[in-house]
């Protein structure tokens, strides 16, 4: 199917609604100019083609009720989200993998593999096949991330209003988070919490990596219990205290205990014994989140099951002898 754009000639302006109020006008800008390139959205700010109540402003800039805001001339597309039909296949399968749904929110067991949104190369992800999936919601923003490689537990906001209240319980640590991670060889039985500070750099390939920089990082705790201890592996629970990207595969690495599959801080000859048990990706999934449902007003607990593959691999495994 291909999809219909047109190349609007004339300026346009938009006034900002009370449920679009807080967001980034980046991303703002992406959501109402449907099939854009980021790239061109971000000219267009730059040059100050995109004026916020007569004024040029910045892509940070976190847009009001009210707000008047110039969009210049550009192409955008009037079809429904279309994705490359190589892709149609994995799009359907996110429809199954919703947990917990109602007016204001949803939370998806993400499979592995699925970026949370499009760029850098990604045809799609799955903010990209959710509206896909689903034309008829005007609003879907996602409320937190998970790596690519990491399965699990994903809200999903249908509002902004809920979009805003859930970013507070973040900020105000709220919300708990519960991942379940694979390690090599015998933890520590007590567990133990990781205060290491993490920094993000680019190294001289152009690669974006974490690493502890006690001098220069920003304040990174988590917390490690151990579930179930087998011959050759432990099987952690892990609570991050702070939000910090690769939060809990950097900790466990620097603890020396980098997680199973992971390309970017494992080691390959760790992962070397489990792969023809089934390791296949990175053993780290978003097992379960604690947190006030705005439109439930109540707490909820909503839990992910492990996907079958990891599953399968922890079923070969032969659990230690105390």
């Amino acid at each position: 199917m291909k999809e219909i754009s047109e190349v609007r000639k004339e300026v346009s302006f938009r006034e900002v609604s009370p449920e679009e109020e807080g967001g980034r006008l980046d991303n703002y800008l992406i959501r109402v100019l449907r099939g854009v390139p980021k790239s061109m959205v971000y000219r267009i700010i730059r040059k100050g083609e995109v004026r916020v109540n007569g004024s040029r402003t910045k892509p940070e800039y976190k847009v009001m009720a009210g707000d008047r805001i110039r969009i210049p001339p550009v192409r955008v597309s009037d079809a429904p989200v279309v994705l490359p039909s190589r892709n149609l296949d994995k799009v359907a399968v996110l429809e199954n993998c919703i947990v917990y749904e109602n007016d204001g929110l949803l939370v998806l067991n993400k499979p592995a593999h699925i970026a949370v949104h499009g760029g850098s190369g990604v045809d799609y992800g799955v903010i990209e096949a959710l509206r896909a999936l689903r034309p008829d919601l005007r609003y879907l923003e996602l409320a937190h991330r998970l790596d690519r490689e990491t399965s699990g537990c994903l809200i999903i906001a249908k509002k902004r209003s809920v979009l805003r209240l859930l970013h507070e319980e973040f900020r105000e640590k709220e919300m708990q988070k519960q991942y379940l991670a694979l390690v090599p060889g015998a933890f520590n039985r007590r567990g133990c919490t990781v205060r290491a500070p993490l920094e993000r750099i680019t190294l001289a390939s152009g690669e974006r990596i974490v690493r502890v920089n006690e001098a220069l990082g920003k304040p990174s705790v988590t917390e490690f219990r151990v579930r179930k201890t087998y011959n050759s592996a432990t099987l952690l629970e892990c609570f991050p205290r702070t939000g910090r990207t690769h939060q809990i595969r950097v900790h466990l690495a620097h603890r020396g205990f980098p997680i199973l599959g992971d390309e970017k801080y494992g080691r390959r000859e760790n992962d070397a014994p489990f792969v023809p048990l089934g390791l296949s990706r990175m053993f780290l999934h978003a097992e379960k989140i604690s947190f006030q449902d705005p439109v439930a007003g109540k707490t909820v607990t909503v839990t992910a099951p492990l996907p079958p593959e990891l599953q399968g691999l922890l079923d070969r495994l032969e659990p230690a002898q105390d």
